[in-house]
């Protein structure tokens, strides 16, 4: 049995040498109904911690529960002194994304406005690799603006690395990203009644 060896199947007459191609940065969309997709995000972070590169985690959800396992790890190393700078950003913490009458427009705003810190970040070069955490919703919702997005992650300066999770990707976003994977699922154990649990879910 061979492991693949990771070679691309077509060499585009881009003029890039080899070097280019392979370091170019990446704007990857991890989307579909499946679990894992935030899991896949915050594995390409512990990777990009080890190769001691500056990572910045914008969650556009508020859960005392969701994916907490992951921010205590990423938060550890990135004060162990070994490897990479983590930064986690929580988009207006102390609210959720759970529609209340006559709150949606706040959830809009800080939506927006935790788009605009990334637009600051990317254009100083803050981090080397983004993992925008359920980003596709307020976009999906109109609160942020597919076409900024796209021109925004397609200007960017330097080599930064951004992922974005969650449902239902916007097909601009998936037209403009590098890498797209979506998480199909074939079976859950919601499906037989079971609620998530510790260590599996967060």
């Amino acid at each position: 049995m061979h492991m693949p060896q990771g070679k691309p199947s077509v060499v585009p007459e881009d003029g890039l040498t080899t070097r280019q191609r392979r370091t170019r940065p990446l704007v990857m969309v991890h989307t579909g109904p499946g679990k894992g997709k935030s899991t896949a995000a915050f594995g390409t972070a512990l990777r990009a911690w080890n190769q001691g590169w500056a990572v910045g985690v914008f969650q556009f959800v508020k859960s005392a529960k969701w994916k907490v396992g992951e921010e205590r790890a990423l938060r550890v190393l990135g004060d162990s002194g070994e490897g990479g700078t983590v930064v986690w950003h929580k988009m207006g913490e102390g609210w959720s994304w759970i529609q209340r009458p006559g709150a949606e427009e706040d959830h809009a705003a800080d939506a927006r406005e935790g788009w605009e810190q990334i637009k600051r970040d990317l254009a100083a070069g803050t981090y080397r690799l983004y993992v925008l955490d359920e980003f596709t919703y307020p976009i999906k919702w109109g609160w942020i603006d597919v076409d900024d997005v796209v021109a925004t992650l397609a200007g960017r300066p330097g080599s930064q690395h951004v992922v974005i999770t969650g449902r239902d990707a916007h097909p601009d976003l998936l037209a403009a990203a590098d890498l797209v994977t979506e998480m199909t699922k074939v079976k859950h154990p919601m499906d037989a009644g079971q609620k998530g649990q510790r260590g599996i879910e967060w």
